[in-house]
């Protein structure tokens, strides 16, 4: 739910997401999620700018449609996130046995080879498929799980998630500077973090190409990797035609500093971009993200006014041992 919106809208909003919630987890599976075919149409019509703000993302990501294909697309685009809701509002009464029979891993060896350097390890992705099976899976079998993540409003929903993903075994770490903190610690101890870059929520990030054009993007990842050697796993959840998942694990990215900390950064962001790409290109059915990413008449900065952007954002993530 959008920050900044109407208190009252806002316990409102609460209140229906709970009723629903309540209904959802006492369903059968396939029940549940028909009630979230159901909720996706009446979101694809009514919620016109959302509608149009993720056609406007789809388009950048598959140029190449026609206006009937981009249009279907949105629509499986609202049905899939619909079930992805669905599957979370399963979570209180979900358990890890259950759910392990429903993913399938692709890739496991790159995440032992993360693990292998022993300074945890930074999963990086887009926000697209249901995180929380995979992410209990792993904190069941692997090692302690953590969300960095935006805090929602209001208060009580948040603390839902929160509680929820606990259950599971899934620490949720604010998007703050204290939860920053909370990931350096977790990071330390050995343990994953998980986090989504294809959206600069806080306003903090660097300009960089994003499907060819410029876009702000989180830097914080990029200049943990740089400070500390925790390696970066580019890693996709996705939903399966039969309903079940997919998570598929890319080649970890080792981040080595040459001693320039902008060019660092911002070589070490792009090269998760571009696996972000991969992603989304891939399935963009499952990309959801119906807010503006990419900056408006804007040209990609070169030269003596990249660094000087690129320092005065990173400042605001430099990391002191």
């Amino acid at each position: 739910m959008e920050r900044g919106a109407c208190p009252h809208l806002l316990l409102i909003r609460y209140r229906a997401f709970k009723a629903m919630q309540w209904l959802v987890e006492r369903l059968p599976r396939p029940l549940g999620y028909a009630l979230a075919v159901m909720v996706a149409r009446l979101a694809y019509v009514f919620a016109p700018k959302a509608r149009t703000q993720l056609k406007r993302n789809l388009a950048m990501a598959v140029p190449d449609l026609t206006p009937r294909e981009l249009g279907r697309l949105a629509w499986r685009n609202f049905r899939n996130h619909s079930k992805a809701y669905a599957d979370l509002m399963r979570l209180p009464v979900a358990r890890v046995e259950d759910l392990r029979a429903l993913l399938r891993i692709q890739g496991i060896e790159h995440l032992e080879a993360a693990r292998a350097r022993g300074r945890g390890v930074l999963v990086v992705s887009a926000h697209m498929g249901s995180w929380e099976v995979a992410a209990a899976i792993w904190s069941a079998t692997v090692a302690p799980v953590s969300l960095f993540a935006e805090e929602l409003e209001p208060l009580e929903l948040y603390e839902w998630y929160r509680c929820t993903r606990a259950r599971l075994g899934i620490s949720v770490l604010p998007l703050t500077r204290s939860g920053l903190r909370q990931v350096l610690q977790a990071l330390d101890s050995q343990e994953m973090v998980v986090t989504a870059i294809d959206r600069d929520i806080m306003g903090t990030g660097i300009v960089v190409d994003f499907f060819g054009r410029p876009a702000r993007i989180p830097d914080g990842p990029a200049a943990i990797a740089l400070r500390k050697g925790t390696p970066l796993l580019p890693v996709a959840v996705y939903r399966l035609p039969d309903d079940t998942f997919q998570a598929y694990g890319y080649p970890p990215i080792f981040a080595e500093p040459t001693g320039d900390r902008v060019a660092d950064v911002r070589r070490v962001t792009g090269e998760l971009v571009r696996r972000l790409e991969e992603m989304i290109r891939a399935h963009p059915d499952q990309w959801h993200v119906p807010h503006p990413i990419w900056l408006e008449g804007a040209a990609l900065p070169s030269g003596a006014r990249e660094r000087q952007l690129s320092q005065l954002l990173h400042g605001r993530f430099t990391l002191r041992k």
